[in-house]
């Protein structure tokens, strides 16, 4: 059989991510869900690396999770924050224009560093 998230898995999750009584469609909920036919997508590609229609199935779920994490973002900062630290999401950092900046000077001082030791090496 097929593995997908079954019934009762699905309504355990609304329950658990619902913002009231009733809510099915909230951008927390669907989150969720997508999260969880995420893990179950990755852990079938682990057992069958050849299955590209699983494979696209997987990244169209991840796109629409990261869409709407980005939504929930914007418009709800403290529920994104929270909704994270629940389903264990690694989020990339978000740099500021001088962060990169500073960045990436230091990027280039440690090749300069680097190179001036290879010089020294080689006389």
């Amino acid at each position: 059989m097929h593995d997908m998230l079954t019934k009762q898995d699905k309504q355990g999750i609304i329950k658990k991510y619902a913002q009231h009584k009733g809510d099915t469609g909230s951008t927390q909920v669907q989150i969720a869900i997508l999260s969880a036919e995420v893990d179950e997508l990755a852990g079938h590609l682990k057992a069958h690396p050849k299955d590209h229609s699983s494979r696209r199935g997987l990244l169209k779920k991840v796109g629409e999770r990261r869409r709407l994490l980005r939504y929930l973002k914007k418009e709800d900062s403290a529920s994104f924050e929270d909704l994270v630290k629940k389903l264990k999401l690694k989020q990339a950092r978000q740099f500021t224009r001088a962060e990169a900046l500073a960045e990436s000077e230091e990027d280039e001082g440690i090749d300069e560093d680097t190179q001036e030791e290879k010089e020294d090496e080689n006389k």
